[in-house]
C-alpha cells in the first residue's frame, strides 16, 4: 500500500519547492510557482494516491524530488 500524505506534508513539499499560495476557495488551495498552478485539497489527513499523482503532474516534480 503506498504511502497517503496529508495536506500539511504535501504543501510543506511544495512550499520547499518554491510553490507559494495564491488563493483558498472553499477547500481547494491554489499555488503556484509562476510556471505551473497546482490545486490542493485543503483539511485533508490522507490525500488519495490517484489525487496525489494529479498534483504531482500539475505542479511538474518527480515522487523522488517530492519525497525529499
Amino acid at each position: 500500500m503506498p504511502k497517503r500524505y496529508s495536506t500539511a506534508e504535501v504543501l510543506k513539499a511544495l512550499y520547499r519547492a518554491g510553490f507559494r499560495q495564491v488563493s483558498q476557495r472553499g477547500s481547494h488551495i491554489k499555488l503556484t510557482d509562476g510556471e505551473h498552478v497546482v490545486i490542493v485539497p485543503a483539511g485533508r489527513k490522507e490525500i488519495r494516491p490517484g489525487t496525489l499523482n494529479s498534483i504531482l503532474n500539475q505542479s511538474g516534480l518527480s515522487k523522488g524530488h517530492f519525497e525529499d
